[in-house]
């Protein structure tokens, strides 16, 4: 950089050569050749001058630029080495403190080896006095059991086996007794919730019951009508019982006529032909298909009806249209005189209330306790129970498999395997045992007890049998010498298997088995 005045400078001074040995080439030109020589010469000799002028001063500078470059760069070389023996000796300083230091952590490193090692010799003594005292104690421990061998006359596996099978029949004797407390308070317990779920479910559904019959009596306005209905030669009475497939019972009551008929629809749909027919007083055959036929349709209009009624009451949606007009059918059904279609409204009422007791689903309960006795719609046109009938009607028409199993369990033809199946078993029972719900003649009464007391006298050892409670337990009696404790479990159920395939009973029977043995002596 400090090169660059001096170049300039002989570049001018170049320049001015030029410039000057130019100016007196043109201005020399028109005087003439010698005039324009001297002024040339007197030109380039003032420009060699200045040239030399400007040369000379240009080195000058430069001399003084270079040394002036010279001495700063000294002065610099100067000011580094000074800076780097600074930093030399910070380092040396630094190098020789952490000498120091890592000379100090061996030193300390030293000592402390020295200590573990002095550690270790001590507990490699100590551990060689612990492994003789170990082996004195094995010989005298082996010593002493050889003793207690001896003496006990047991091995020490044997008496292992002996300790641990004393323990494990402790463990298990008081297993068993915390077991039994803990079955006991919770039956208890179960026994209490249970009596307070079904008062308060029958509390809240408190119906009443009128008993009904198989027959139904119709009023004649006069005795001239009992003519009139048989008409002549009896073609008339023959027409309404080929018709409505009843019995007419005219000669039994004065100024009445009895139907008689196990089927309530024909029942029903006789007893509306023959008040129509009375009113009308126009009795013949074919006025008396045309009053059927009418009756009919009012006795259909009146079951959909009651189905619909029915599904409003409890809530129930989305029924097949076909279910709805059975349950309407369960209106003219009868049960031990109790009316089936009451008698599912209530079994309905009461589980529902008894789900809602228990957290349960109530719409579901509902639901099942309404078409749990469904099959006894069709029980008298198709061959089976109600139970496998309902369950049949109900998978027809599509219905959950909870109602399903509720359908098929309420009788306890299989067992109830749900929550909502035995609410509507118990439901089911206590709507059938209520006072009054069903009726029941002396006679049929005291056979029903005959039998369910031949049942259980009919096994051996049975001494005696008692039924007691309307039939609803019976007492059995054994011999001791024939029946062992053990053997009363077995034949509570045996009994209990006969008296469900040969009798037919509401609600459930409770077999009770009693043993009892007695010893006497007299002292002379």
């Amino acid at each position: 950089m400090e090169m660059i005045p001096i170049v300039a400078a002989v570049c001018i001074a170049i320049a001015a050569l030029v410039v000057g040995a130019v100016v007196g080439f043109f201005v020399g030109r028109p005087a003439g050749e010698k005039r324009r020589k001297r002024i040339a010469e007197a030109a380039i000799g003032s420009a060699e001058e200045e040239a030399t002028r400007i040369v000379n001063e240009a080195i000058k500078t430069a001399e003084a630029k270079k040394k002036e470059v010279v001495l700063e760069g000294k002065e610099e070389i100067h000011r580094l080495r000074i800076d780097t023996d600074r930093e030399m000796n910070d380092r040396r300083k630094e190098v020789q403190r952490q000498e120091r230091r890592i000379q100090q952590k061996e030193e300390n490193l030293d000592r402390k080896l020295d200590s573990l090692e002095a550690k270790e010799e001590k507990l490699n003594r100590k551990n060689k006095q612990a492994e003789d005292r170990l082996a004195e104690a094995e010989q005298v421990k082996a010593q002493q059991l050889e003793t207690l061998e001896r003496i006990s006359g047991f091995t020490a596996e044997q008496a292992k086996e002996h300790l641990l099978k004393e323990f494990e029949d402790e463990i298990v004797h008081d297993k068993a007794v915390r077991l039994r407390d803990v079955e006991q308070q919770t039956r208890d317990e179960a026994e209490n919730t249970a009596r307070e779920i079904v008062s308060m479910a029958i509390q809240r559904c408190a119906a009443d019951y009128v008993s009904e019959a198989t027959v139904s009596v119709v009023p004649l306005p006069n005795d001239e009508m009992k003519g009139r209905i048989i008409g002549r030669e009896g073609r008339n009475i023959r027409t309404i019982e080929t018709l409505t497939g009843v019995d007419l019972i005219i000669d039994d009551t004065p100024e009445a006529i009895t139907i008689s008929s196990f089927e309530p629809v024909r029942r029903e749909v006789a007893r509306i032909a023959l008040e129509k027919l009375i009113a009308d007083g126009r009795i013949h055959p074919s006025r008396i298909e045309e009053t059927v036929e009418k009756a009919r349709r009012e006795v259909d209009a009146s079951i959909r009806q009651a189905g619909e009624e029915a599904v409003l009451q409890t809530g129930v949606n989305g029924l097949h249209p076909e279910l709805v007009k059975l349950l309407g059918r369960l209106k003219y059904r009868t049960s031990y005189g109790q009316n089936v279609l009451d008698h599912s409204l209530e079994v309905a009422s009461l589980a529902g209330y008894m789900a809602s007791e228990l957290g349960l689903d109530p719409t579901m309960a509902r639901r099942a306790g309404l078409l749990h006795d469904i099959g006894k719609a069709l029980d008298h046109e198709i061959e089976g129970s109600h139970v496998d009938i309902g369950v049949e009607v109900a998978r027809k028409f599509r219905e959950s498999e909870a109602v399903v199993h509720a359908i098929a369990a309420h009788h306890n033809d299989i067992e109830p395997k749900t929550i909502i199946a035995c609410l509507v078993q118990a439901a089911d029972a206590i709507s059938a045992a209520r006072p009054g719900a069903r009726r029941e003649n002396v006679e049929n009464y005291v056979k029903r007890l005959e039998k369910l007391e031949a049942v259980a006298s009919s096994f051996d050892g049975v001494e005696h049998c008692y039924a007691i409670q309307a039939g609803r337990e019976v007492r059995v009696l054994v011999k001791p010498e024939v029946i062992s404790d053990d053997q009363m479990a077995i034949l509570a159920h045996d009994i209990c298997k006969k008296i469900e395939s040969e009798l037919e009973y509401p609600g459930q029977i409770k077999v009770n088995i009693i043993r009892e043995k007695r010893v006497a002596d007299y002292a002379k």
